[in-house]
């Protein structure tokens, strides 16, 4: 699928490293909102929760398609506990490597992925390339969002490294 995709799942040329994005911060500071709609928490539970979703697609699963936003999103605002924030960081580094597997896996790129939803938004009749291309660009948009947190809190760039302008 192309060594492009691997670099931009994890985040290189344009992109700074996902990881890195959301490293080096403790559960009190994850759970920040500063001024801003979401913490750093509530964005990565949430980009969690679609890279499950997509992921549980291309094993052949059939989730239910969410019936509303907030299910992506989670229960309580509140900061979470150090051992929820940890959990939700270390899922957030496994999804991404299964991403990685499966972007270097070239036999299964256009491989058709089912329709789990008929919902007009939803894409349908794509393939394993299209579902990862998707996810990462989803991932894309809330990396962002986490480095104008970051930013707000006056701890941008993360300590892997990251642009300042």
């Amino acid at each position: 699928m192309g060594d492009v995709l691997v670099e931009l799942i994890r985040g290189k040329g344009a992109f700074t490293d996902a990881l890195a994005c959301v490293s080096g911060l403790g559960a009190d500071t994850a759970g920040l909102r500063a001024g801003a709609p979401y913490s750093v928490h509530e964005l990565v539970f949430h980009m969690n929760y679609w890279m499950d979703y997509e992921l549980g697609r291309l094993a052949g699963e059939r989730p239910a398609y969410p019936e509303h936003a907030a299910e992506g999103w989670p229960r309580s605002a509140e900061p979470p506990s150090e051992a929820e924030w940890r959990a939700v960081e270390a899922r957030f580094g496994a999804l991404l490597q299964r991403m990685i597997e499966l972007a270097r896996d070239e036999a299964g790129a256009e491989r058709n992925v089912p329709i789990t939803s008929s919902a007009a938004h939803v894409n349908q009749g794509v393939t394993q390339r299209d579902v990862l291309w998707q996810t990462l660009v989803h991932n894309a948009y809330h990396l962002g969002q986490v480095a104008t947190v970051r930013r707000m809190l006056g701890i941008w760039p993360p300590a892997g490294g990251g642009d300042t302008w």
